[in-house]
């Protein structure tokens, strides 16, 4: 039989967020370049697919043309995600749909609150799943036979795949690609598309920093500027008597307004923010271990690997080995 490229569906709707379509898009309109450039045939026939034919108008403004629901199986089939879900979902029709063109898909995906539509479906009951971390709750709240994990970027459970918010979708999609196509493949999708990186799932989609930063926000700038400035201090002297003199107060009032206001202690926190830069550096680089250590103030290998067991609970070598970046 001839070569057929595969058919990949992102569903659209009104209010639909943009990049939760396009971001997929691309990525498999990428990789049948980079596959035509290496050879090989086109893998992917990617469409945008809505309730009726024609165009939807995103969040964003923008209209979509869009192709109308197909009545043939999809290979892959993702369910983008925005502000017009909770009333995509509401459409009998279109749930139906999704859980017959579910059943027969060889793999089905949501990218961020594209996971209600899913799971209203049916098609996510008894799974660990993931969707927005700001919408985590409501998910959970409103579906209890789901598992809901706030945390991770993406998750794969055998054909199923459930993704974080907005850029998210980018990683699912390349995770897709690597399956099918290789890693070789989808990192010259990556570096194409001048993504920064090519995440694993199980890559946290919360940033310490940036949730200390949302913590402190209705406090005030001194403590949103402190945490910048130890930042840019990870390796020096950060005991409580440096950081109480960065913000001009007495050792015991800074401990007291610091709890109060960030619900942490200042060692925890400094922890914290040191190990996701060890983090960082060891799915981003080469460096030696003992260098990163240093580099991120934890003086000693020892520590490094006592913190990272508390905050991650694997060492810092089998971090680097299941999230290195090659």
């Amino acid at each position: 039989m001839p070569h057929l490229p595969k058919p990949v569906h992102v569903l659209a709707f009104p209010n639909v967020q943009l990049l939760d379509v396009t971001g997929p898009l691309q990525v498999f309109a990428s990789a049948n370049v980079m596959a035509q450039a290496a050879g090989r045939k086109t893998p992917y026939r990617p469409e945008v697919i809505a309730r009726e034919s024609g165009s939807v108008v995103s969040s964003a403004g923008l209209g979509l043309l869009t192709h109308p629901l197909p009545s043939t199986p999809s290979d892959t089939l993702i369910i983008a995600g925005g502000g017009g879900v909770h009333t995509a979902l509401l459409d009998p029709h279109l749930v139906d749909w999704v859980r017959t063109q579910s059943a027969s898909a060889r793999r089905v995906a949501s990218v961020c609150t594209g996971a209600f539509l899913l799971a209203a479906a049916g098609v996510l009951d008894g799974h660990r799943v993931v969707t927005h971390w700001d919408s985590c709750d409501e998910l959970a709240r409103r579906f209890p036979q789901l598992r809901v994990d706030p945390d991770p970027i993406f998750i794969n459970e055998g054909s199923l795949w459930t993704s974080a918010g907005v850029t998210a979708g980018i990683d699912l999609a390349l995770a897709m690609v690597e399956a099918d196509l290789g890693r070789d493949i989808a990192l010259a999708v990556a570096r194409n598309l001048v993504v920064f990186l090519k995440r694993p799932g199980g890559q946290s989609q919360f940033s310490t920093a940036l949730s200390m930063q949302h913590q402190t926000r209705d406090q005030g700038s001194r403590f949103g500027d402190l945490h910048a400035w130890i930042l840019d201090n990870l390796a020096n002297d950060l005991s409580v008597g440096t950081l109480a003199a960065q913000v001009g107060m007495s050792e015991r009032s800074f401990v007291r307004h610091y709890r109060a206001h960030t619900g942490n202690t200042p060692a925890r926190a400094i922890e914290q923010l040191r190990v996701e830069a060890a983090r960082r550096l060891l799915g981003d680089s080469a460096l030696p271990i003992k260098r990163i250590a240093d580099h991120c103030g934890f003086g000693t290998e020892e520590t490094l690997r006592r913190s990272f067991m508390r905050a991650v609970s694997v060492t810092p070598q089998a971090y680097r080995e299941r999230f290195s970046a090659g």
